[in-house]
């Protein structure tokens, strides 16, 4: 089957052992190293759904899954349904996996945004009651216990008393016999309790005799005091293991009740195992996950260029010929896989101590089906087949790609390969032959045919009269077995229209190395030709390696086509595996030839018979090859730009968010200071206040009061406090160095500034005299002139005169007197009458005059005695104003009377 023979070229099976490492139980090994190919495209996005899921829970914080305890149940299962008879160890296997399982799907269920892995880990029934049961009956040692059932519990009992009543009678007999017996010792012959005896001394002790020593100077004697006991000891035993078994068998039965069910729990959890061990790989990897990219709309085949002038020549046969052009779906976007590396060759670089690996790219338009790649030889180009065709084969199976991100590609639903030499003598195969029957097997799948079809094709003799002039009809015998020149398989010509029915929908990716080699180059390029044209029909991407010059011109041909070329550097001699697009490659073979020890005269005698266009042809290549690589480089400088500029950018968000902060906390430690102060000033207005109530108030006292608080607020309050002093201005001094803006120029003083403000400075071998006012200090201070003194002057005295016209203007205003509540300005008129009440507070005040204010409490209620109040103080002459007190002074219930 060429599916498995692609896997086989791909090196497939030993990617699939490297996976299974990142695997944590056997079952998950086992499914790695077997690992499938899905069919179908939702297959593979289901299978990469969970590789990204649990790549999400392997990168979180306690979220990676635990596999402890789960073992491979399988062989016990289909026993268990045969009605076997299970062990102790299994059943504890049961059970540990059981617990596993539901270990799993706890931690799964706690975790957000693994829809997949949810939906996995609901299918897992995971029986507690069972688990339970078998771990009530199996103990650690997996032996089953005395708690399993009375009846064996009531057995061993039994057991151990009969065991310490023989243990006894021996004990006795080895201490009466001390000098018969070989040593002081209780061991077990055939299941019973014996002692061993000396060979000479045998009748000292009668009893049966079980065994002997080696050298026969020891026998093992059952003494006749305890035959009666080992052989109840015996049935005992019989009892035990029968009891046992029958644990066992229930156990079994139960496990065999639920077989479907831990059937599907196996699945489910090899399933997570495999995709954990897929996201532990592509986490080792640096992979990224796939994005496929689907066909667009059916598009008319891209014309030739050089039959576009003999179409318009033919204007009235084209209006006919809507359907004589191909249909063809070409790709929604371009396939882009940057950086990609050989997963194969990346575990030889870190396990192994390979070489470094050097990565590929490759973008390939959407209209593009071949790619061929030229280029020296042990230049990489297998390697970079090999390399796509693991990439593809990765991604169909739920994995990550070894490239850098977008990982771009269709889904192919083939992967074909010719790779290598199927050389062989035992089937008469030469080295082109195996390549065509190879081809002949992908042209076969490509087209749906059967596979014993196939094989039949694959396994026709070569008769003896071919053989004697293989060389000779070597490509004629080869070629007549290829399908597409079968009259059933031909190419499709322009000509002949095709309807939209028999549309081909190609979704294969094939890969050749070295097409058309092994044979006469001109047949050998002249058949590669036909069979990539016919690819490019009929599958979704082709890339050939090849070394026909014919097959690099296809490009120009048809606009399917592109070519590719390994890097070769000239200087060093040596390849250096970049891939370059766009450009054929060299060959270089005579130089390579040189490197690896051909003899110097022979390759320069074969350098004469390399014709003069070859060389030009190499020569305009190695030139585009020169200058692309001058443009990477440049590319390069302005990626490392690019970051540089990044960099600088963090760096400054970095250090303008540190300043942000440091601001933040300077308006915090202000605050701080202001609440302190505040709280301060309140602490001595408290004291202030106290000792006014303690002491007799008066209106010295209250002024004394009100000085004291204008101190407390010099203190306190920025705006009261006096500015800094400015810093003197800068004025230049002989020899100092200044900078002359207009100039652009930095020069040192002469000589000072002079009355009319002129000083001589010197740069270079310059002299020249410059205004005060055209020069500034290195930092960036200018000096204050004498024009910029007198307009600050002026400012000054503008400022004072219409402050001092200001304060004419305004009245004078009195100090403001510190109201203070005390018990000699206050009066309590609840419960009086409104009459009471007016005599109450004429009396008041009468006594309020030096204190200028005076608190009346009338209480709530219902108002009438406030009312009553308010009346009598609005037509008092001595009163000013009144008022509610404040909230914290009473509110409705105190009225503040302000005295004139």
């Amino acid at each position: 089957m060429i599916q498995a023979e692609t896997l086989e070229l791909l090196e497939w099976p030993r990617l699939c052992q490297h996976l299974a490492t990142f695997a944590a139980t056997k079952l998950g090994v086992a499914a790695a190293l077997d690992l499938p190919i899905p069919a179908t495209q939702a297959q593979t996005a289901e299978l990469l759904a969970q590789t990204q899921e649990a790549y999400q829970l392997e990168s979180r914080a306690g979220g990676a899954l635990s596999f402890e305890g789960i073992q491979d149940i399988g062989t016990s299962l289909q026993r268990a349904e045969l009605q076997g008879l299970l062990s102790g160890e299994e059943l504890l296997a049961i059970a540990t996996t059981l617990a596993g399982a539901r270990q799993l799907r706890r931690i799964i269920d706690s975790q957000a945004d693994v829809p997949t892995l949810q939906e996995l880990a609901s299918q897992l029934r995971t029986y507690p009651e069972l688990e339970q049961e078998i771990h009530r009956c199996i103990d650690d040692r997996a032996q089953v216990a005395d708690r399993a059932t009375p009846k064996l519990a009531g057995i061993r009992v039994q057991m151990r008393q009969l065991r310490d009543r023989i243990y006894q009678i021996l004990q006795g007999i080895l201490q009466r016999q001390s000098n018969a017996v070989q040593e002081q010792l209780i061991t077990q012959r055939s299941g019973r309790f014996v002692i061993p005896v000396k060979a000479p001394q045998k009748d000292a002790i009668p009893g049966i005799v079980h065994d002997s020593s080696a050298s026969g100077a020891t026998l093992y004697v059952e003494p006749h005091s305890t035959v009666n006991l080992n052989n109840q000891m015996r049935q005992l035993l019989r009892q035990e293991q029968a009891e046992e078994e029958a644990v066992r068998r229930a156990l079994t039965e139960q496990v065999a009740a639920v077989k479907p069910d831990l059937d599907r729990l196996v699945v489910v959890v090899t399933t997570l195992d495999l995709a954990v061990a897929k996201a532990r790989y592509s986490f080792w990897l640096q992979a990224n996950p796939p994005k496929f990219i689907e066909l667009g709309e059916p598009e008319l085949a891209p014309k030739n260029p050089e039959t576009e002038d003999e179409e318009k020549e033919e204007k009235e046969d084209e209006e006919n010929s809507e359907h004589s052009q191909l249909l063809i779906r070409n790709l929604r976007s371009q396939i882009t896989l940057r950086q990609l590396r050989h997963p194969l060759l990346v575990w030889q670089q870190q396990h192994e101590q390979g070489f470094p690996v050097v990565p590929v790219d490759l973008t390939i338009a959407p209209h593009i089906r071949v790619v061929a790649i030229t280029g020296p030889n042990t230049g990489g180009k297998t390697v970079t087949l090999k390399t796509l065709g693991l990439a593809a084969l990765m991604a169909k199976a739920g994995m990550f790609v070894a490239a850098r991100e977008p990982v771009e590609l269709p889904w192919f639903d083939n992967i074909l390969a010719d790779i290598g030499d199927e050389q062989s003598l035992q089937q008469s195969l030469s080295t082109f032959s195996g390549h065509i029957r190879r081809i002949s097997r992908i042209l076969e799948v490509l087209h749906n045919k059967s596979q014993a079809e196939g094989e039949e094709n694959s396994n026709l003799p070569i008769t003896n009269s071919q053989q004697q002039d293989h060389e000779v009809t070597d490509t004629q015998n080869a070629v007549s077995t290829l399908p597409i020149l079968k009259p059933k398989l031909q190419i499709p010509q322009p000509q002949s229209p095709i309807t939209n029915s028999e549309l081909p929908i190609p979704k294969s990716l094939v890969l050749l190395d070295e097409v058309g080699a092994g044979t006469d180059p001109s047949e050998g390029s002249a058949l590669a030709i036909a069979l990539l044209k016919y690819l490019a029909q009929h599958s979704l991407l082709t890339v050939a390696t090849t070394h026909f010059g014919e097959l690099k011109a296809l490009k120009y041909q048809d606009s399917r086509f592109e070519n590719a070329s390994v890097e070769f550097d000239d200087n060093s001699m040596q390849p250096t595996y970049r891939l370059l697009w766009g450009i054929p490659g060299r060959s270089n073979a005579l130089t390579i030839a040189q490197r690896l020890g051909l003899l110097a005269s022979i390759v320069e005698e074969a350098q004469t018979y390399v014709g003069g266009a070859s060389q030009d042809v190499n020569q305009v290549i190695a030139g585009l090859e020169a200058q692309r690589r001058k443009q990477e480089t440049k590319a390069r400088e302005a990626t490392q730009l690019l970051h540089q500029t990044e960099k600088l950018h963090r760096e400054v968000s970095q250090k303008a968010a540190a300043l942000q902060e440091r601001e933040r906390e300077l308006k915090i430690a202000q605050e701080v200071a202001v609440n302190e102060a505040i709280g301060s000033a309140k602490s001595e207005i408290a004291q202030i206040i106290r000792r006014l109530q303690s002491g007799n108030q008066t209106a010295q006292n209250a002024q004394q009061a009100t000085e004291t608080l204008n101190q407390i607020s010099e203190k306190h309050l920025p705006s009261r406090q006096q500015p800094a002093k400015p810093k003197p201005s800068f004025m230049p001094k002989v020899g100092d160095r200044i900078r002359i803006p207009s100039l652009g120029q930095t020069a040192e003083v002469l000589s000072g500034p002079d009355a009319n403000e002129e000083l001589s400075v010197r740069f270079g071998i310059m002299k020249m005299t410059v205004k005060l006012g055209e020069i500034e200090s290195l930092d960036g201070q200018k000096p204050e002139t004498k024009a910029q003194l007198a307009k600050v002057a002026a400012q000054a005295q503008a400022l004072a005169t219409a402050k001092a016209k200001q304060a004419a203007s305004e009245p004078a205003k009195p100090n403001p007197e510190i109201a203070i509540r005390t018990a000699n300005n206050s009066i309590d008129l609840r419960g009086a009458r409104v009459s009471d009440a007016e005599i109450e507070i004429d009396r008041a005040l009468s006594k309020a005059v030096e204190y200028g204010v005076l608190w009346i409490i009338h209480g709530k209620g219902t108002g009438q005695l406030r009312r009553g109040v308010h009346e009598f103080l609005a037509n008092h002459p001595q009163v000013s104003r009144f008022e509610l007190a404040s909230q914290k002074e009473g509110g409705a219930g105190v009225t503040v009377v302000y005295l004139k």
